[in-house]
């Protein structure tokens, strides 16, 4: 079994991944309050801060899931969050999101974190699969997901109900045997 007790550091080239805490809050409050983030994200639901510093701040005890804190390398500002969570034991996998703040969308970041947990998850975690769910209205995701080496599986039409309207979510995975062959390192 995975231990996601241990909440690892995870450093790559131009950020840093790790353990998300109460004091993240106020970099991370543009993920519940800018609207395109929210749209992006189909989050439906208002956090206020006092909840936010409550349920990161309890991220540190959790042992089915791992959350950590983007951290932009070159001004050490959080900019995000990535997360394995939805942990489904019998069958070795989790489910996988991210969330960047506005203005560090379209710099690598997201997929040099993606990259970072992921790698995490297959190498330390020992997990099988890694799955996420994308909405069609995100195609700069989309193409992010598969620049990292996720794989579309399916679409699960209208997924979402958003501003009146239905939105499919599109289905990616990435399984252990892929993910050396997708970031370069071929199996011997």
């Amino acid at each position: 079994m995975p231990d996601f007790l241990r909440k690892p550091t995870l450093t790559g080239d131009l950020v840093v991944l790790r353990p998300v805490t109460a004091d993240d809050v106020p970099a991370l409050l543009p993920l519940f309050e800018d609207p395109e983030v929210t749209r992006l994200t189909g989050n439906h639901t208002h956090f206020d801060e006092a909840a936010l510093r409550t349920w990161y701040g309890s991220r540190g005890t959790t042992d089915d899931r791992l959350d950590l804190a983007v951290v932009e390398r070159a001004t050490g500002r959080v900019v995000g969050e990535a997360v394995l969570n939805l942990w489904d034991e019998p069958n070795e996998s989790c489910s996988f999101r991210i969330g960047l703040v506005p203005d560090a969308a379209g710099r690598g970041l997201g997929t040099e974190a993606t990259r970072l947990i992921v790698g995490y998850g297959f190498g330390s975690l020992g997990l099988y699969r890694i799955s996420l769910e994308v909405y069609a209205f995100n195609p700069r995701a989309h193409r992010a997901y598969e620049k990292a080496g996720f794989r579309t599986e399916g679409v699960l039409r209208g997924a979402l109900l958003w501003e009146g309207e239905r939105v499919d979510a599109t289905v990616m995975s990435v399984l252990a045997p892929e993910w050396g062959v997708t970031q370069g390192v071929v199996p011997s």
